[in-house]
C-alpha cells in the first residue's frame, strides 16, 4: 500500500461511546469505537474513525406551523478561497462497525459531511471530513495544513443560503490520543471541524495524525 494511498485512515470522531470513519488508506481518518465512553481519547483503529452519537449538541427543535419539526436545509457545497476548496459535499454516515465513513478514494477531491453531527449553520458542531492524498493522488484537503487564523469557510444548503465560519485554530494530534470531546462535544454554539489525515507515516503506512480546524460561525 503506497504512502501516497492513504489520506484518511483514520479519524477519530467520538461518540461518548463511538462512532467512526474508515479509510485513510484510500483516504480516510481514524478512530476506536470504544474509547470515547470515558470523553476523553480514543486509541486508533486501521480504517475508521470515531464519531459522537452521544456527544452531540442537544439544540430547539424549528416548527413548522402545523406544529410539526421542520427538517434543517442539508449542506451541498463547500468552498475555502484561501486554499482553493470549491467542493460538492456528499453525505458520510456510519459503516456496519459503527465507524464513521469517508469519502471513497476515486472521490478523493469531494468532501464529506457527516450527518451524525450538526447541520451547518445550526448549533452543534458539524464536522467534514476530506482527504489529503489517495491512492490517486492528492486529495481535496492536501494543503489544509496551510489553512490560517481568520480564513473564511463558506457552506452553501439546498435552499441556497450560504452560511459562513470563520477559523479559530488548527490543531494535529495523534490519532491514539484525539480529543473526542473537543472535537464532538455538545455546544450550544454554531461551530465547525474539518478533518483529515496528517503526519509521518506508522510502518503499515498509514498516517500516524490527524489535522483537525477549528471554525466558528461569523
Amino acid at each position: 500500500m503506497s504512502r501516497t494511498s492513504m489520506s484518511l485512515w483514520h479519524v477519530t470522531l467520538p461518540v461518548l461511546a463511538c462512532v467512526a470513519l474508515t479509510g485513510c488508506s484510500s483516504g480516510a481518518a481514524d478512530a476506536s469505537s470504544a474509547a470515547s465512553r470515558a470523553g476523553g481519547s480514543s486509541p486508533s483503529t486501521p480504517g475508521s474513525l470515531n464519531s459522537p452519537k452521544d456527544t452531540g449538541p442537544e439544540g430547539t427543535q424549528r416548527l413548522e406551523k402545523s406544529g410539526k419539526p421542520r427538517s434543517a436545509a442539508s449542506p451541498t457545497h463547500v468552498s475555502i478561497p484561501s486554499i482553493g476548496v470549491n467542493s460538492s459535499l456528499m453525505r458520510l454516515g456510519l459503516n456496519e462497525d459503527g465507524t464513521v465513513q469517508v469519502p471513497p478514494a476515486e472521490k478523493g477531491m469531494t468532501v464529506g459531511w457527516y450527518t451524525g453531527g450538526a447541520v451547518p449553520g445550526e448549533r452543534g458542531a458539524a464536522v467534514l471530513i476530506g482527504h489529503n492524498n489517495t491512492r490517486l493522488g492528492k486529495a481535496v484537503f492536501h494543503d489544509l495544513k496551510k489553512i490560517g487564523k481568520g480564513a473564511d469557510i463558506a457552506i452553501r444548503n439546498d435552499r441556497g443560503a450560504e452560511i459562513h465560519y470563520r477559523v479559530t485554530g488548527t490543531e494535529t494530534v495523534s490519532k491514539k490520543a484525539f480529543p473526542t470531546k473537543r472535537v464532538y462535544g455538545a455546544t450550544d454554539k454554531r461551530v465547525l471541524r474539518l478533518i483529515t489525515c496528517d503526519g509521518a507515516f506508522d510502518a503499515q503506512g498509514h498516517p500516524v495524525d490527524n489535522l483537525i480546524v477549528y471554525a466558528a460561525r461569523s
